[in-house]
């Protein structure tokens, strides 16, 4: 049997299927103007409506409208009270009528809960699903490193770290603007720091498992003044991000020994970042898994529907 999972966050358009062992994800990036960051509400919500009908197209040319079990959506960014924003009302509205029209459950996640779903499954671990474990949710508007526990068939995700100001993929694509790259600027900016030869790295503080990232746009705004070298101030500006979660990883897995870590959100696809925490033993999802996605919410449509 089949679940359906449709996730409209403020950067992608997404909806899969998950078969209780492969799925499929169709997803396109919400269109941004060069040097601008990012859609208002109302303009991601429009980009939704009309992309979401398309590739909802495109997935059920190929797939058997009679072996659907649940539809699952996400609802908000977090599980947590006060949490919303209104473009995951789009595929909420899709998701019920979908329901409604084939007459099978209706399941109701955060776009946080995807996230970590949609890394485990594909890293090869949705054991962990069933497990306490450490998770890092690093994306365009979040920056959070996260207890993650079951919770009937779902997960709990509760915050004990990360960023107390602008997140780390704010700070990419605050960089990435500077240096007219396009929006958003992740994968650009990862594709620019090759050839990078100097390893200064500005050391944000990171007593316990938080850190402030909001020093550190100064700081590369200062660095690419200086050095007028676009391959050069990509690559400090990934080290200083790297070496702040490099330090909270570190410091987490000290105070909660013996768990597992995984990385999900669209940040965790950078290459330097995979890289620099390799001796943590981190658990990373395949990159297109990473970025904003349907899948995990189709998976956990599929635990959650489950008698």
């Amino acid at each position: 049997m089949y679940t359906i999972g449709i996730d409209t966050s403020n950067y992608t358009t997404s909806i899969a299927f998950f078969d209780g062992r492969i799925g499929e994800n169709c997803s396109r990036l919400l269109p941004v103007k060069q040097g601008e960051l990012g859609l208002r509400q109302s303009d991601a919500v429009f980009a939704h409506i009309k992309s979401l009908p398309e590739l909802a197209g495109r997935l059920f040319s190929h797939v058997q409208k009679d072996r659907i079990c649940a539809i699952g959506v996400s609802t908000r960014p977090r599980a947590v009270e006060g949490s919303y924003m209104p473009c995951f009302m789009v595929g909420y509205s899709h998701a019920k009528l979908l329901s409604e029209a084939l007459q099978v459950p209706l399941v109701e996640v955060s776009h946080q809960q995807g996230h970590v779903a949609a890394s485990l499954w594909s890293a090869g671990r949705l054991d962990l699903m069933d497990k306490p474990h450490l998770a890092w949710h690093l994306s365009g508007g979040t920056t959070e490193l996260l207890l993650v526990e079951p919770e009937d068939k779902n997960v709990c995700c509760t915050r004990i770290g990360g960023t107390t100001d602008i997140s780390a993929g704010q700070l990419i694509d605050r960089t990435g603007v500077m240096l007219n790259l396009p929006f958003p600027a992740g994968k650009h900016l990862d594709a620019l720091r090759h050839g990078a030869e100097m390893t200064e790295v500005f050391k944000v503080k990171c007593p316990g498992m938080e850190f402030s990232l909001s020093g550190v746009q100064n700081k590369v705004e200062q660095f690419h003044e200086k050095h007028q070298n676009a391959t050069e101030t990509a690559a400090y500006a990934l080290r200083c991000i790297c070496q702040a979660v490099f330090a909270a990883t570190k410091n987490a897995q000290k105070a909660y020994p013996g768990l597992p870590v995984v990385f999900s959100g669209g940040v965790a696809s950078n290459s330097m970042l995979r890289e620099r925490v390799q001796e943590l033993k981190p658990i990373f999802a395949e990159p297109q898994y990473s970025t904003d996605n349907a899948m995990g919410v189709a998976v956990l449509a599929s635990r959650m529907a489950e008698e």
